[in-house]
Protein backbone atom coordinates (compact mmCIF):
# COMPACT_ATOMS: atom_id res chain seq x y z
CA UNK A 1 0.00 0.00 0.00
CA UNK A 2 1.56 3.28 -1.13
CA UNK A 3 1.81 6.43 0.95
CA UNK A 4 -0.17 8.39 -1.60
CA UNK A 5 -3.23 6.31 -0.81
CA UNK A 6 -3.08 4.99 2.75
CA UNK A 7 -3.60 8.29 4.58
CA UNK A 8 -6.40 9.26 2.22
CA UNK A 9 -8.09 5.93 2.87
CA UNK A 10 -7.68 6.32 6.62
CA UNK A 11 -9.02 9.86 6.62
CA UNK A 12 -12.00 9.17 4.41
CA UNK A 13 -13.11 6.01 6.19
CA UNK A 14 -14.46 7.97 9.15
CA UNK A 15 -15.29 11.59 8.44
CA UNK A 16 -17.09 12.30 11.69
CA UNK A 17 -15.04 14.34 14.14
CA UNK A 18 -15.51 14.08 17.89
CA UNK A 19 -15.53 17.49 19.62
CA UNK A 20 -12.56 17.90 21.94
CA UNK A 21 -11.82 20.21 24.84
CA UNK A 22 -8.47 21.63 25.87
CA UNK A 23 -9.44 21.09 29.46
CA UNK A 24 -9.98 17.83 31.28
CA UNK A 25 -12.91 15.98 29.64
CA UNK A 26 -16.03 15.57 31.70
CA UNK A 27 -16.91 12.06 32.91
CA UNK A 28 -19.87 11.91 30.54
CA UNK A 29 -17.74 12.78 27.50
CA UNK A 30 -14.77 10.53 28.18
CA UNK A 31 -14.23 7.71 25.67
CA UNK A 32 -14.82 4.24 26.97
CA UNK A 33 -12.47 1.29 27.09
CA UNK A 34 -13.70 -1.69 25.18
CA UNK A 35 -17.13 -2.70 24.03
CA UNK A 36 -19.25 -5.82 24.15
CA UNK A 37 -17.65 -7.19 21.01
CA UNK A 38 -14.21 -7.01 22.58
CA UNK A 39 -14.49 -7.66 26.28
CA UNK A 40 -17.51 -7.46 28.58
CA UNK A 41 -15.13 -7.07 31.52
CA UNK A 42 -13.61 -3.84 30.19
CA UNK A 43 -16.55 -1.70 29.17
CA UNK A 44 -15.77 1.37 31.23
CA UNK A 45 -12.99 3.74 32.04
CA UNK A 46 -11.98 4.60 35.55
CA UNK A 47 -13.29 8.07 36.39
CA UNK A 48 -10.39 10.53 36.46
CA UNK A 49 -11.36 11.61 39.96
CA UNK A 50 -11.03 8.03 41.17
CA UNK A 51 -7.37 8.08 40.10
CA UNK A 52 -6.80 11.21 42.20
CA UNK A 53 -5.02 12.97 39.35
CA UNK A 54 -4.44 16.61 38.57
CA UNK A 55 -3.43 17.20 34.96
CA UNK A 56 -2.28 20.39 33.27
CA UNK A 57 -0.65 20.90 29.89
CA UNK A 58 0.88 23.77 27.95
CA UNK A 59 2.29 24.10 24.44
CA UNK A 60 5.68 25.51 25.39
CA UNK A 61 6.96 26.28 21.91
CA UNK A 62 6.71 25.31 18.25
CA UNK A 63 9.73 24.21 16.23
CA UNK A 64 9.68 24.82 12.49
CA UNK A 65 12.32 23.05 10.38
CA UNK A 66 14.22 24.79 7.61
CA UNK A 67 11.69 23.45 5.09
CA UNK A 68 8.39 24.28 6.81
CA UNK A 69 6.33 23.35 3.75
CA UNK A 70 7.27 19.67 4.17
CA UNK A 71 5.53 17.35 6.66
CA UNK A 72 7.23 16.04 9.78
CA UNK A 73 7.47 12.31 9.12
CA UNK A 74 9.18 11.08 12.28
CA UNK A 75 10.71 12.17 15.59
CA UNK A 76 13.33 10.58 17.84
CA UNK A 77 15.22 11.52 20.99
CA UNK A 78 18.82 10.64 21.85
CA UNK A 79 20.11 12.06 25.12
CA UNK A 80 19.68 15.85 24.90
CA UNK A 81 19.02 15.89 21.16
CA UNK A 82 15.73 15.87 19.29
CA UNK A 83 15.77 14.52 15.73
CA UNK A 84 12.93 15.72 13.47
CA UNK A 85 12.67 14.42 9.90
CA UNK A 86 11.16 16.70 7.30
CA UNK A 87 11.22 15.39 3.74
CA UNK A 88 14.69 13.99 3.04
CA UNK A 89 16.24 16.24 5.71
CA UNK A 90 16.79 15.54 9.41
CA UNK A 91 16.87 18.53 11.75
CA UNK A 92 18.59 18.30 15.14
CA UNK A 93 17.57 20.42 18.12
CA UNK A 94 18.92 20.97 21.59
CA UNK A 95 16.01 19.74 23.71
CA UNK A 96 16.80 21.99 26.65
CA UNK A 97 17.13 25.26 24.75
CA UNK A 98 14.82 24.24 21.87
CA UNK A 99 17.38 25.60 19.43
CA UNK A 100 18.32 24.25 16.01
CA UNK A 101 21.84 22.76 15.93
CA UNK A 102 22.29 21.06 12.59
CA UNK A 103 20.61 19.50 9.58
CA UNK A 104 21.79 16.60 7.45
CA UNK A 105 20.22 14.72 4.58
CA UNK A 106 20.44 12.08 1.87
CA UNK A 107 19.12 14.12 -1.02
CA UNK A 108 18.25 11.32 -3.42
CA UNK A 109 16.77 8.99 -0.81
CA UNK A 110 13.23 10.33 -0.65
CA UNK A 111 11.47 11.10 2.60
CA UNK A 112 12.77 9.80 5.93
CA UNK A 113 10.41 7.20 7.42
CA UNK A 114 12.11 6.31 10.72
CA UNK A 115 15.03 7.28 12.95
CA UNK A 116 16.66 5.04 15.53
CA UNK A 117 19.98 4.60 17.33
CA UNK A 118 22.42 1.69 17.40
CA UNK A 119 25.85 1.38 19.01
CA UNK A 120 26.65 5.08 18.75
CA UNK A 121 25.24 5.39 15.25
CA UNK A 122 22.11 7.08 13.95
CA UNK A 123 19.98 4.87 11.70
CA UNK A 124 17.55 6.38 9.20
CA UNK A 125 15.18 4.55 6.88
CA UNK A 126 13.95 6.06 3.64
CA UNK A 127 11.45 6.03 0.83
CA UNK A 128 14.11 4.63 -1.52
CA UNK A 129 14.09 1.26 0.32
CA UNK A 130 17.46 1.87 2.01
CA UNK A 131 18.65 2.20 5.60
CA UNK A 132 21.49 4.65 6.24
CA UNK A 133 23.93 4.68 9.15
CA UNK A 134 25.39 8.01 10.28
CA UNK A 135 28.21 8.82 12.70
CA UNK A 136 28.26 11.98 14.81
CA UNK A 137 31.73 13.49 14.51
CA UNK A 138 32.56 15.13 17.83
CA UNK A 139 35.19 17.44 16.33
CA UNK A 140 32.74 19.21 14.04
CA UNK A 141 29.51 18.19 15.80
CA UNK A 142 28.13 17.10 12.46
CA UNK A 143 26.74 13.83 11.13
CA UNK A 144 28.70 11.87 8.55
CA UNK A 145 27.27 9.09 6.40
CA UNK A 146 28.99 5.81 7.26
CA UNK A 147 27.25 3.32 5.00
CA UNK A 148 24.02 2.31 3.32
CA UNK A 149 22.27 -0.95 4.18
CA UNK A 150 22.67 -3.45 2.71
CA UNK A 151 26.39 -2.64 2.67
CA UNK A 152 28.62 -3.08 -0.37
CA UNK A 153 30.42 -5.92 1.42
CA UNK A 154 27.13 -7.70 2.05
CA UNK A 155 26.09 -7.31 -1.58
CA UNK A 156 29.41 -8.57 -2.95
CA UNK A 157 29.22 -11.60 -0.70
CA UNK A 158 25.90 -12.67 -2.21
CA UNK A 159 25.44 -11.29 -5.72
CA UNK A 160 27.02 -14.21 -7.62
CA UNK A 161 24.77 -17.06 -6.50
CA UNK A 162 21.29 -17.21 -8.11
CA UNK A 163 19.80 -18.62 -4.88
CA UNK A 164 20.36 -15.26 -3.20
CA UNK A 165 17.82 -13.56 -5.46
CA UNK A 166 14.08 -13.37 -4.87
CA UNK A 167 11.30 -12.36 -7.23
CA UNK A 168 9.48 -9.14 -6.38
CA UNK A 169 6.53 -7.48 -8.09
CA UNK A 170 6.39 -7.45 -11.90
CA UNK A 171 8.77 -10.42 -11.94
CA UNK A 172 11.81 -8.33 -11.08
CA UNK A 173 14.51 -9.91 -8.95
CA UNK A 174 16.53 -8.55 -6.06
CA UNK A 175 18.95 -9.88 -3.50
CA UNK A 176 17.00 -11.16 -0.51
CA UNK A 177 18.96 -8.78 1.73
CA UNK A 178 17.45 -5.76 -0.05
CA UNK A 179 14.15 -4.11 0.75
CA UNK A 180 12.08 -3.50 -2.38
CA UNK A 181 9.99 -0.57 -1.13
CA UNK A 182 9.98 2.17 1.51
CA UNK A 183 11.38 1.10 4.89
CA UNK A 184 8.71 2.23 7.34
CA UNK A 185 10.07 1.19 10.73
CA UNK A 186 13.26 0.34 12.62
CA UNK A 187 13.71 -1.22 16.06
CA UNK A 188 16.95 -2.10 17.85
CA UNK A 189 17.21 -4.80 20.52
CA UNK A 190 19.92 -7.05 21.95
CA UNK A 191 22.45 -6.61 19.17
CA UNK A 192 19.95 -6.84 16.31
CA UNK A 193 18.31 -4.25 14.07
CA UNK A 194 14.79 -4.99 12.83
CA UNK A 195 13.37 -3.24 9.76
CA UNK A 196 9.95 -3.44 8.12
CA UNK A 197 8.82 -2.21 4.75
CA UNK A 198 5.97 -1.69 2.35
CA UNK A 199 7.48 -4.67 0.51
CA UNK A 200 5.67 -6.82 3.16
CA UNK A 201 8.91 -8.07 4.72
CA UNK A 202 10.71 -8.05 8.05
CA UNK A 203 14.51 -8.01 7.83
CA UNK A 204 16.98 -8.54 10.65
CA UNK A 205 20.50 -7.08 10.67
CA UNK A 206 23.45 -7.75 12.94
CA UNK A 207 24.39 -4.63 14.86
CA UNK A 208 28.15 -5.25 14.91
CA UNK A 209 28.80 -5.42 11.16
CA UNK A 210 25.40 -4.29 9.78
CA UNK A 211 25.04 -7.55 7.87
CA UNK A 212 21.54 -8.79 7.00
CA UNK A 213 21.10 -12.19 8.65
CA UNK A 214 17.43 -12.93 8.04
CA UNK A 215 14.48 -11.94 5.87
CA UNK A 216 10.87 -12.91 6.55
CA UNK A 217 7.80 -12.47 4.39
CA UNK A 218 5.80 -11.06 7.26
CA UNK A 219 2.43 -10.01 5.79
CA UNK A 220 0.15 -9.98 2.77
CA UNK A 221 0.27 -6.19 2.51
CA UNK A 222 2.53 -3.28 3.48
CA UNK A 223 4.12 -3.46 6.93
CA UNK A 224 3.70 -0.14 8.75
CA UNK A 225 5.10 -0.73 12.24
CA UNK A 226 7.46 -2.89 14.30
CA UNK A 227 8.00 -3.25 18.04
CA UNK A 228 10.39 -5.56 19.91
CA UNK A 229 10.15 -6.59 23.57
CA UNK A 230 13.13 -7.09 25.85
CA UNK A 231 12.88 -10.87 25.46
CA UNK A 232 13.27 -10.56 21.68
CA UNK A 233 9.63 -11.10 20.70
CA UNK A 234 8.89 -9.13 17.53
CA UNK A 235 5.52 -7.57 16.66
CA UNK A 236 4.72 -6.34 13.14
CA UNK A 237 1.62 -4.36 12.15
CA UNK A 238 0.35 -4.24 8.60
CA UNK A 239 -2.13 -2.76 6.16
CA UNK A 240 -3.60 -6.28 5.98
CA UNK A 241 -5.24 -5.47 9.38
CA UNK A 242 -3.15 -8.06 11.20
CA UNK A 243 -0.47 -7.99 13.87
CA UNK A 244 1.95 -10.88 13.70
CA UNK A 245 4.15 -12.11 16.51
CA UNK A 246 7.60 -13.55 15.79
CA UNK A 247 10.09 -15.30 18.05
CA UNK A 248 13.29 -17.28 17.74
CA UNK A 249 13.00 -20.67 19.50
CA UNK A 250 15.88 -21.59 21.77
CA UNK A 251 18.75 -23.02 19.76
CA UNK A 252 17.28 -21.98 16.40
CA UNK A 253 18.76 -19.49 13.94
CA UNK A 254 15.56 -18.15 12.38
CA UNK A 255 12.44 -16.43 13.68
CA UNK A 256 9.13 -18.25 13.38
CA UNK A 257 5.54 -17.03 13.45
CA UNK A 258 4.04 -17.76 16.87
CA UNK A 259 0.73 -15.86 16.68
CA UNK A 260 -1.46 -13.71 14.44
CA UNK A 261 -3.56 -11.07 16.21
CA UNK A 262 -6.73 -10.17 14.31
CA UNK A 263 -9.23 -7.67 15.73
CA UNK A 264 -8.69 -4.44 13.81
CA UNK A 265 -11.08 -3.63 10.98
CA UNK A 266 -8.56 -1.68 8.90
CA UNK A 267 -4.84 -1.06 8.42
CA UNK A 268 -2.63 -1.18 11.52
CA UNK A 269 -0.44 1.94 11.59
CA UNK A 270 1.27 1.96 14.99
CA UNK A 271 2.47 -0.35 17.77
CA UNK A 272 3.80 0.29 21.27
CA UNK A 273 4.79 -1.96 24.17
CA UNK A 274 4.70 -1.18 27.87
CA UNK A 275 7.92 -1.33 29.88
CA UNK A 276 7.97 -5.06 30.62
CA UNK A 277 6.45 -6.15 27.30
CA UNK A 278 3.34 -7.62 28.90
CA UNK A 279 0.96 -5.15 27.20
CA UNK A 280 0.85 -4.28 23.50
CA UNK A 281 -1.03 -1.28 22.12
CA UNK A 282 -2.01 -1.10 18.45
CA UNK A 283 -3.50 1.81 16.54
CA UNK A 284 -5.32 1.57 13.22
CA UNK A 285 -7.32 3.41 10.59
CA UNK A 286 -10.50 2.21 12.32
CA UNK A 287 -9.92 4.96 14.97
CA UNK A 288 -9.39 2.46 17.77
CA UNK A 289 -6.43 1.64 19.99
CA UNK A 290 -6.57 -2.00 21.00
CA UNK A 291 -5.04 -3.22 24.24
CA UNK A 292 -3.47 -6.68 24.10
CA UNK A 293 -2.20 -8.54 27.17
CA UNK A 294 -0.23 -11.71 27.55
CA UNK A 295 -2.37 -14.67 28.54
CA UNK A 296 -1.20 -16.74 31.49
CA UNK A 297 -1.89 -19.95 29.58
CA UNK A 298 -0.12 -18.91 26.37
CA UNK A 299 2.98 -17.13 25.19
CA UNK A 300 1.15 -14.58 23.08
CA UNK A 301 -1.27 -11.68 23.39
CA UNK A 302 -5.06 -11.59 23.62
CA UNK A 303 -7.16 -8.44 23.21
CA UNK A 304 -8.59 -7.13 26.48
CA UNK A 305 -10.08 -3.80 25.48
CA UNK A 306 -10.09 -0.76 23.22
CA UNK A 307 -9.40 2.94 23.77
CA UNK A 308 -11.83 5.05 21.80
CA UNK A 309 -12.03 8.81 21.46
CA UNK A 310 -10.08 9.85 18.39
CA UNK A 311 -12.23 10.95 15.47
CA UNK A 312 -9.95 9.64 12.72
CA UNK A 313 -7.14 7.15 12.12
CA UNK A 314 -4.51 6.47 14.77
CA UNK A 315 -1.10 7.25 13.27
CA UNK A 316 1.36 6.94 16.18
CA UNK A 317 1.64 5.60 19.73
CA UNK A 318 4.13 5.95 22.58
CA UNK A 319 4.13 4.34 26.02
CA UNK A 320 5.72 6.12 29.00
CA UNK A 321 5.45 4.21 32.27
CA UNK A 322 1.75 3.78 32.96
CA UNK A 323 0.77 6.41 30.38
CA UNK A 324 0.02 5.99 26.70
CA UNK A 325 0.06 8.82 24.16
CA UNK A 326 -1.66 8.59 20.79
CA UNK A 327 -1.50 10.83 17.73
CA UNK A 328 -4.22 10.87 15.11
CA UNK A 329 -5.33 12.11 11.72
CA UNK A 330 -7.90 14.13 13.71
CA UNK A 331 -4.95 16.49 14.52
CA UNK A 332 -4.90 15.80 18.26
CA UNK A 333 -2.75 13.98 20.79
CA UNK A 334 -4.46 12.07 23.60
CA UNK A 335 -2.94 11.01 26.90
CA UNK A 336 -4.25 7.87 28.59
CA UNK A 337 -3.54 6.73 32.15
CA UNK A 338 -3.79 3.15 33.35
CA UNK A 339 -5.28 2.69 36.81
CA UNK A 340 -4.52 0.02 39.36
CA UNK A 341 -7.45 -2.11 38.20
CA UNK A 342 -6.12 -2.18 34.63
CA UNK A 343 -8.65 0.24 33.15
CA UNK A 344 -7.73 3.47 31.36
CA UNK A 345 -8.77 7.13 31.55
CA UNK A 346 -8.18 9.90 29.04
CA UNK A 347 -6.13 12.46 30.97
CA UNK A 348 -5.84 15.20 28.37
CA UNK A 349 -6.33 16.14 24.73
CA UNK A 350 -3.52 18.22 23.22
CA UNK A 351 -4.79 20.43 20.41
CA UNK A 352 -2.98 22.86 18.15
CA UNK A 353 -1.86 21.11 14.98
CA UNK A 354 -3.77 21.89 11.79
CA UNK A 355 -2.95 18.59 10.05
CA UNK A 356 -2.60 14.95 11.16
CA UNK A 357 -0.15 14.11 13.96
CA UNK A 358 2.32 11.63 12.45
CA UNK A 359 4.92 11.08 15.19
CA UNK A 360 5.36 11.38 18.96
CA UNK A 361 8.23 11.36 21.43
CA UNK A 362 7.80 11.63 25.20
CA UNK A 363 10.50 12.33 27.80
CA UNK A 364 9.90 12.26 31.56
CA UNK A 365 11.97 14.47 33.84
CA UNK A 366 13.27 11.43 35.72
CA UNK A 367 12.21 12.76 39.11
CA UNK A 368 9.02 12.62 41.13
CA UNK A 369 7.44 15.81 39.78
CA UNK A 370 5.31 13.99 37.22
CA UNK A 371 6.33 16.36 34.42
CA UNK A 372 6.51 14.88 30.94
CA UNK A 373 7.72 16.73 27.85
CA UNK A 374 5.85 15.62 24.74
CA UNK A 375 7.03 16.33 21.20
CA UNK A 376 4.42 15.99 18.45
CA UNK A 377 5.28 16.08 14.76
CA UNK A 378 2.59 16.80 12.20
CA UNK A 379 2.00 16.83 8.48
CA UNK A 380 1.56 20.60 8.95
CA UNK A 381 5.38 20.83 9.08
CA UNK A 382 5.61 21.76 12.77
CA UNK A 383 6.93 20.13 15.92
CA UNK A 384 5.07 21.22 19.03
CA UNK A 385 6.68 20.95 22.46
CA UNK A 386 4.24 20.29 25.30
CA UNK A 387 4.86 20.35 29.04
CA UNK A 388 2.41 18.03 30.78
CA UNK A 389 2.16 17.81 34.56
CA UNK A 390 0.44 14.78 36.09
CA UNK A 391 0.16 14.81 39.85
CA UNK A 392 -0.25 11.32 41.25
CA UNK A 393 1.56 8.83 43.42
CA UNK A 394 2.98 6.82 40.54
CA UNK A 395 4.91 9.42 38.57
CA UNK A 396 8.22 8.09 39.83
CA UNK A 397 7.59 4.93 37.82
CA UNK A 398 7.81 6.75 34.50
CA UNK A 399 10.86 5.78 32.48
CA UNK A 400 13.28 8.65 31.74
CA UNK A 401 13.05 8.26 27.94
CA UNK A 402 10.64 6.31 25.75
CA UNK A 403 10.10 6.85 22.06
CA UNK A 404 8.10 5.60 19.06
CA UNK A 405 9.58 5.03 15.54
CA UNK A 406 7.12 5.16 12.53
Amino acid sequence: MRVRSWLAICSSTHDSTIPFSKTEPSPSSRPKLGDAAISPLLQKLSPLDALDLSVSHLCFTTLTPRRPSLPITCLAVHRDLLYAASGHEINIYDRTACTHLESFSARDAGSVKAVSFSDGKVLTSHQDSKIRAWQLTTATNRHKLLTVLPTVTDRLRRFVLPKNYVTIRRHKKRLWIEHADAVTGIAVNNGLIYSVSWDKSLKIWRETDLRCVESVKAHEDAVNAVAVSNDGTVYTGSADRRIRVWAKPFGEKLHVLVATLEKHKSAVNALALNDDGSVLFSGACDRSILVWEREDSANHMAVTGALRGHGKAILCLINVGDMLLSGSADRTVRMWQRGGDGSFSCLAVLEGHVRPVKSLVAVADGGSSGVVTVYSGSLDGEVKVWHVSVSNGNSENINPVCQLKM
